[in-house]
């Protein structure tokens, strides 16, 4: 009988989000006798339906094994442990810990061993953002991660990979290209059918492995970078290819795990890899930033992962149609947008002449519209309705260009760039003919007052000009400008249009005497 059971750790919620079970967590990682050990995370990882639990359960079998026998030895023995069964639905949600952690002596002390199962990705529920973060949760928290796939390791196996260890990294915030931020990757190639290529095991493994991350000069800069990449986000990285279990193991729904229903190939391989991972000299003691952790620590660690990924820091990782579909229509937007304004440009822009509101409005109707077909005409992955917000984008940085055309070509207006000095000039006059006509009827105390604001309203004249001569303190240039449009609309624009109607009212006027004359 196996001793202990799965635990849920990390649930996965049906709005897509994943919850932390901390008293489950804690349940395994802080028991008196482990606690304080430093800790071993073999985690497995991959697509669904791919043999991870299967794969999970016999190491639990090599961990649990006792006796002088070998632990492959009882051929009929059921293979108990992570729940595991056939068919083509997924079985396994979340993240999972076996609740007896395993306690190894090594050559460098007792260390706890820990085994992690994970939600298979891909699935028909699970999003990309869910397959990123288990996949990325895993691999940050693990000391050893398996990649679990199947045949060999084709190109997309490598940019999943890619994809989901880039979303660890960026939770980790680690930027920094000399340090890699995982530890150990296994590529484990279940169902290689091509011995006569390269061997099962790890010699024949490591050979495709470097065949697959081998970079050449023929090679496009895209899969050069992916194979760095990779290879920078671990410290080590190997492979191991496995022979087929057998066909009772695939298509047999009564199959129970039994060694006498598995292919005698595999079970030597099996054993090979076992030991590969979980020989005592082989263990790999999980580290973050150099320093070996404890299980007590890892809780910790944990706690903080899942945090980053339940916030909205991180960016949502897309698909591959996704991705390049949001490419190809913010290509199809910036080709528009340049379109409306280079002819914009030449209409106001530069040294043209100011323009009247009328004409710009009609010039940027125009060529907005001119932009918006040369964006519909352009074709785009994703379909009408993904394009229809690119559209509302282009649409929306049309507007702003068209606000900041607007602001230079009225900056071009020789009347409107004159009002401020007009004004203040005008004030000036104003209050000067004040002071002189009140200190004629003796009211010195107003005529002082008229005097005051002529000399402030002079000052503000040099302010005004030296901010327009050396571009020096522009805020205190702009204040003066607000100021002196208010006055211009509040008070010295409404006296000219009074002075125009008493005009227009005394030419009437003198129309009728003229006439009755």
């Amino acid at each position: 009988m196996v001793k202990g059971h799965p635990v849920q750790i990390v649930l996965a919620d049906e709005d897509h989000s994943f919850t932390l079970d901390e008293e489950a967590l804690k349940s395994v990682l802080l028991q008196p006798e482990i606690r304080d050990k430093k800790v071993v995370v073999i985690s497995v990882a991959g697509a669904f339906r791919k043999g991870k639990s299967f794969l999970l359960d016999f190491f639990l079998r090599y961990e649990q094994h006792t006796g002088p026998t070998d632990w492959l030895s009882d051929e009929e023995q059921q293979l108990d442990g992570f729940s595991w069964r056939g068919g083509s639905e997924r079985d396994t949600t979340g993240i999972l810990l076996w609740s007896e952690p395993f306690i190894i002596p090594t050559s460098s002390g007792v260390v706890a061993v820990i085994f992690m199962d994970t939600q298979g990705a891909f699935d028909s529920l699970s999003t990309v953002r869910d397959c990123a973060t288990v996949f990325a949760l895993s691999t940050m928290i693990s000391s050893v991660q398996v990649y679990n796939i199947s045949q060999n390791i084709q190109e997309n196996d490598l940019q999943h990979l890619q994809l989901f260890t880039e979303y660890g990294r960026l939770a980790l915030d680690a930027n920094d290209n000399e340090s890699k931020p995982f530890q150990a990757l296994t590529f484990l190639v279940r169902d290689w059918s091509c011995s006569y290529e390269h061997s099962y095991g790890m010699v024949g493994g490591n050979e495709i492995l470097e065949k697959r991350f081998a970079i050449t000069d023929r090679q496009h800069s895209e899969l050069q970078q992916l194979r760095r990449h990779i290879r920078s986000c671990f410290q080590s990285i190997n492979c191991f290819l496995m022979p087929h279990p057998g066909l009772k193991v695939a298509s047999d729904p009564k199959f129970t795990g039994k060694l006498k229903d598995i292919e005698p190939d595999f079970r030597q391989y099996l054993r090979s890899l076992v030991n590969h991972i979980l020989a005592p000299e082989k263990l790999v003691v999980k580290e973050i930033n150099g320093t070996k952790i404890t299980c007590g620590e890892l809780v910790e660690y944990f706690k903080a992962y899942i945090k980053i990924y339940q916030g909205e820091e991180l960016p949502e990782p897309k698909s591959m149609l996704e991705a390049t579909a949001e490419a190809n229509n913010l290509a199809a937007v910036a080709c528009a947008r340049n379109y409306y304004s280079t002819n914009m440009e030449a209409a106001v822009g530069g040294d043209r002449p100011y323009l009247h509101p009328d004409c710009l409005n009609k010039d940027h109707a125009k060529f907005q519209e001119e932009a918006l077909k040369l964006f519909r005409s352009t074709r785009k992955m994703g379909g009408s309705e993904f394009s229809h917000s690119y559209e509302e984008k282009l649409q929306k940085e049309i507007e702003g260009l068209f606000v900041n055309f607007c602001n230079h070509n009225e900056g071009k207006n020789i009347f409107k760039t004159a009002r401020t000095p007009a004004v203040l000039v005008i004030m000036m006059i104003f209050f000067y003919f004040g002071a002189t006509l009140f200190a004629f009827f003796g009211l010195s105390p107003v005529a002082a007052l008229f005097n005051l604001i002529m000399w402030i309203v002079l000052l503000l004249i040099i302010v005004a000009g030296y901010v327009r001569y050396s571009g020096e303190y522009i805020d205190i240039g702009s204040a003066i400008d607000q100021l002196a449009e208010k006055i211009w609309e509040n008070v010295i624009s409404h006296l000219l249009a009074k002075a125009g109607e008493q005009t227009a009212k005394y030419a009437v006027k003198n129309q009728m005497k003229n006439k009755k004359v």
